[in-house]
């Protein structure tokens, strides 16, 4: 499965694409220079049960080490596979008390 991945200046997305239509999403703000915050996991109900949703939060993830960048997890579902995953403690950017980084 082909994971692409779109930048519009602070705006992005890592997206899987069949004969035009988008059929999976993970959306992301860049915060400043230093890190991304992802807001939104979306995929299609045709690819239930593939792991696309992983397949694009890890796509993020080796962005940000690629880039040298840290990500805040604001989508659930992308907090949900940062949790279950240690090995991305490396980029993930922890949440301060009562306020966003």
């Amino acid at each position: 499965m082909k994971i692409e991945h779109q930048s519009d200046g602070s705006k992005g997305a890592f997206i899987v694409e069949t004969d035009g239509k988008r059929l999976a999403e993970m959306t992301y703000t860049q915060s400043g220079t230093s890190h991304i915050i992802i807001e939104h996991t979306g995929v299609s109900s045709t690819l239930n049960g593939q792991g696309v949703g992983k397949l694009l939060v890890r796509a993020g993830v080796e962005y940000a080490r690629k880039n040298r960048l840290k990500i805040l997890p604001l989508c659930p579902f992308a907090k949900a596979e940062f949790d279950k995953n240690p090995e991305f403690a490396d980029v993930r950017l922890q949440e301060t008390k009562g306020n966003v980084p």
